[in-house]
């Protein structure tokens, strides 16, 4: 069984010459996209499809998500974050009823509020407040040796606070929601786990203690530090932000001048829940531009590498491309060309990783921030490559054109490359909850409203926009 390790730890690189200019490109004004009815037509039944897998492949039980189906799997909590947003969207547009959205959170809530923490190795499924990587999808205790994860942990906590938000009914199923968000949230002891401050560690484990690595750089951890910040009762100080953002690469890739990081998951998680448009802190104020405004140029240099194409990869192109953490064929030499299996595949002046495997992910993150490039492409990969990409919970997670080796394709022989057989909750989440977001801004709207977002962004010192209201 893969099993991946925390996220940042996933980038050893894959180098190629990339050509790179050094001339900024300006790309397409946000507003000037609409949406026509075919694309709507499209994104209606790729919502509904991509919903599905929360609702039907989670433990209805304890609220665990898989990390993957159908293969069998453990629960990712970072898919549980998704997963308790996702069913809000499902409310949303009609998929299931708030009670039934409500019953699912409540018992998800529940299982995270009274699940054992402790630094014992075994037999819980957290310590501090945090929670390990992967749990076991039916106890809840954590799944062999994963380390205890800062950053799932945040995405956990995205999905929480969004459920608390939504649920503001005076009953006493919504109120017990909101009751136990605050519990869960402000358990979590974030100065604790800053093992070298400012920095948040990576995580931990109860045989060797902090991992080495921090967040630093840039990535998806903007949602963490926020998270941090706005915490009630264990809040780190407002020297981390500063910090973080001292360690941003800055740097121009294929034309797009930018806060580089190479997947672009990077540019997107933290998206997913927080609204960035017209928000800025002080490093984005001394730029010119805001958040959404750099995961969009640096959406346009991930389409712009995979159209340069330096490599000679099978298909890509205009409309077939998106580089971001992934499934693979294989960790594999043939004919002379590097594959991998599970990998953060991306392309940034950083680093470049690349070995042909495009996911559909990577477009559909960036839905809300590109659409006129990341809508044209879902659909033309959806159209070109059927069923053989696309099935019952929508785009499956990744494929390669170009990997043709039959002895080492776990589903039989291809003569047409490479498909993933399995769906990924970490990269369906993006999918559905940024199509919502590029259609409504429900998400966004959502956690406006949430005080210890806001907090956050504040003591890290956003202004302008939304925050003024």
């Amino acid at each position: 069984m893969k099993q991946r390790l925390a996220i940042m730890l996933l980038c050893a690189s894959l180098t190629i010459g990339h050509g790179q200019t050094r001339k900024q490109v300006v790309t397409p004004s946000r507003t000037t996209f609409t949406l026509s009815a075919s694309d709507q037509t499209f994104l209606d039944s790729l919502q509904r499809d991509t919903f599905r897998y929360f609702w039907e492949t989670t433990n209805p039980a304890n609220g665990l998500v898989p990390d993957r189906a159908p293969s069998n799997s453990f629960a990712s909590i970072a898919a549980v974050g998704f997963g308790l947003t996702s069913y809000l969207v499902g409310v949303e547009r009609g998929y299931v009823t708030r009670a039934q959205a409500a019953e699912r959170t409540l018992n998800t809530l529940r299982f995270f509020a009274t699940a054992p923490q402790s630094d014992k190795a075994t037999g819980v499924a957290g310590y501090k407040g945090f929670f390990y990587h992967f749990l076991d999808m039916k106890t809840g205790e954590r799944f062999k040796t994963v380390e205890l994860s800062t950053i799932d942990t945040a995405l956990l906590l995205g999905g929480i606070l969004s459920a608390q938000s939504y649920f503001d009914q005076n009953n006493a199923t919504e109120t017990e929601i909101r009751q136990l968000a605050d519990q869960i949230y402000g358990r979590v002891d974030w100065t604790w786990i800053q093992a070298r401050r400012p920095f948040v560690s990576m995580g931990w484990h109860p045989e060797s203690g902090f991992i080495k690595s921090n967040w630093t750089g840039y990535n998806e951890a903007m949602l963490l530090y926020v998270l941090a910040l706005g915490s009630p009762t264990h809040a780190v100080g407002t020297d981390v932000w500063p910090a973080w953002t001292k360690s941003y690469p800055w740097d121009t890739f294929y034309g797009q001048t930018h806060v580089n990081f190479d997947p672009l998951f990077g540019h997107q998680y933290s998206h997913v829940w927080i609204d960035f448009r017209g928000i800025k802190d002080e490093y984005m104020r001394g730029k010119g531009i805001d958040y959404v405004e750099n995961s969009r140029r640096a959406t346009y240099a991930n389409r712009a590498y995979c159209l340069a194409n330096p490599a000679k990869w099978q298909d890509y192109g205009p409309t077939v491309w998106g580089l971001t953490a992934c499934d693979g064929p294989s960790d594999t030499l043939a004919n002379g060309r590097q594959f991998f299996s599970y990998r953060a595949r991306g392309a940034a002046s950083t680093q470049i990783v690349d070995d042909g495997t495009i996911a559909p992910t990577a477009a559909g993150g960036s839905m809300a921030f590109a659409p006129e490039i990341c809508v044209p492409a879902l659909r033309a990969m959806k159209t070109k490559y059927g069923a053989k990409l696309y099935g019952e919970y929508g785009f499956r997670d990744a494929f390669n054109p170009t990997y043709r080796y039959p002895a080492r394709v776990a589903n039989g022989p291809t003569t047409t490359g490479w498909f993933d057989v399995d769906y990924l909750g970490i990269d369906q989440g993006p999918i559905l909850l940024m199509a919502e977001n590029l259609r409504s801004g429900f998400v966004w709207k959502l956690m406006q409203k949430n005080p210890h977002i806001r907090r956050g962004l504040t003591k890290a010192g956003f202004t302008g926009g939304w925050l003024t209201q």
